[in-house]
């Protein structure tokens, strides 16, 4: 095989071309039922690709055929022992990767700011989290990885642990000591997992900062649509190494994937990767030229700021991706998300907003209009809001995580009910409450509420932050066990 061949594309292509009648599922029968509206809006072909799993063409969870030998080529590209292509998301393989490696009753060592899917991934598995709180900045309000002495700490403190689960980079693109972690975790002979959504790209290019199986992770899941050429939620599960049982990994990965995946996400994950074994570092260049463009601009309009390695050093913070740019707004008079509804009628999108902050992403897709119209966009914001010394932004510092009093899995199982917040103390929360700012989680399910937790999330409220997963923000509401 060269990197240059597309199995899965040619695949479907011979399939859908061949005359023959078809009885079986979907139900549009390669396009013939589909509605018109979308035969005119999207052609014919595309439905023409949309096939189950014949038998020339390969299944999913048993690939002897052209998924085998596309995800055999992507492994190579992408440099991993092995591949497997997700259909559900980043999502499923983090759901895999825990399941794989942790039976009921498990620890595994993970951050604060992980994401939601690494929780539901507890509850399935049943295991019990040793969270870690990142470093947090309280300049600019973000949380970044959590730092080798606090996973070295942790692993000395639980060596029964089956894994470390780290999350590289955060949404902002800032990686931790990725390395030093997967050290101190191989010294314990368990496997470091990393949830690498956000940094498919960064094994084709030397400016970014290294991927994770450069560093020696065992496991990580990419989302290939979010920094590369694939359809949303098409995405890639890596492994290198022993560490991983791949029978209990592909087990697992039929649990918590679709028994009819699509062959239209399959495709794209093969034409991705045969675009970045030919042009990935090519294009990557235009991207970080595109991304130096825009930080000369941006800097030189007063009020605004990109984030940037910090001026006093942070143990969680070792790498940035120059791709992923953040405006920090704390001079201006408004905050992310009023920020954000102002550039969208100025025709620009960004990906997330915060309360001090937006984030948006560079890739491959973008072009230099795409540059000049944020220029323009952020240009007008600050004209029409000048910026002041803001006096309402407070440092605010996490309080100390609660102490784990049932397994997440026991706490979602769990007889629920809604109480004031005001009364919880000592109770167990049932839900993932985290504000923004910081983006670390207060409490936990299973998690037993403390006063400090109260107290913080009241003073963001009071400060105009955002609160997820309470069951009624606004009188902040939160369920609890029983």
């Amino acid at each position: 095989m060269t990197h240059y061949q597309l199995p899965i594309i040619n695949t479907l292509k011979k399939a859908g071309d061949r005359p023959h009648a078809p009885f079986y599922a979907p139900g549009h029968k390669r396009g013939q039922g589909i509605a018109p509206q979308l035969q005119d809006w999207w052609g014919k072909a595309v439905f023409q690709a949309d096939l189950p799993e014949l038998p020339e063409f390969d299944n999913l969870f048993a690939p002897e055929g052209a998924i085998l030998e596309a995800q055999t080529l992507a492994a190579q590209t992408f440099g991993a022992d092995s591949t497997y292509f997700l259909i559900n998301g980043s999502t499923g393989g983090i759901l895999a990767a825990i399941l794989a490696t942790c039976h009921p009753g498990d620890k595994l060592i993970l951050p604060r700011n992980i994401h939601q899917a690494a929780i539901s991934g507890l509850i399935l598995a049943g295991a019990i989290p040793i969270f870690l709180q990142p470093d947090y900045d309280p300049i600019t309000h973000l949380a970044y990885s959590i730092t080798p002495e606090a996973v070295s700490r942790a692993l000395e403190a639980h060596p029964d642990a089956k894994g470390v689960l780290l999350l590289y980079p955060t949404y902002q693109g800032v990686g931790g000591d990725i390395e030093a972690i997967a050290k101190l975790t191989h010294d314990y002979h368990i496997p470091l997992l990393v949830d690498e959504a956000h940094g498919a790209h960064f094994a084709f290019h030397p400016d970014l900062p290294p991927s994770a199986l450069s560093v020696g992770a065992d496991l990580t899941v990419q989302s290939t649509h979010k920094t590369l050429g694939s359809l949303s939620q098409a995405s890639m599960l890596h492994t290198q190494g022993s560490r991983i049982n791949p029978q209990r990994l592909q087990t697992a990965l039929q649990l918590v994937q679709s028994t009819s995946p699509n062959a239209l996400l399959l495709a794209s994950l093969d034409a991705t990767r045969e675009q970045m074994a030919r042009d990935g570092q090519t294009l990557l260049s235009q991207t970080l030229q595109l991304a130096q463009l825009a930080y000369q601009k941006l800097a030189t309009v007063p009020g605004i700021s990109c984030l940037s390695a910090p001026s006093a050093p942070y143990r969680g913070w070792k790498h940035l991706d120059l791709t992923r740019l953040t405006l920090l707004l704390s001079q201006l008079p408004l905050n992310g998300f009023q920020a954000d509804e102002f550039l969208s009628e100025q025709g620009v999108i960004a990906e997330l907003p915060l309360d001090r902050q937006l984030t948006f992403i560079l890739s491959l897709g973008n072009s230099p209009d795409d540059i000049n119209r944020l220029v323009t966009g952020v240009t007008r914001l600050v004209e029409q809001y000048p910026p002041h010394e803001n006096t309402t932004s407070v440092a605010m510092t996490p309080p100390p995580p609660p102490t784990l009093a049932i397994s997440p899995r026991d706490a979602y199982f769990a007889p629920q009910s809604p109480l004031p917040l005001r009364q919880a103390q000592g109770r167990i929360s049932a839900a993932l409450v985290c504000p923004y700012p910081p983006g670390i989680p207060v409490l936990m399910p299973g998690e037993v509420v403390t006063e400090s937790a109260i107290a913080f999330l009241h003073q963001v409220q009071a400060n105009r932050g955002r609160i997820t997963g309470l069951s009624n923000p606004t009188q902040l509401t939160l369920n609890v066990v029983g």
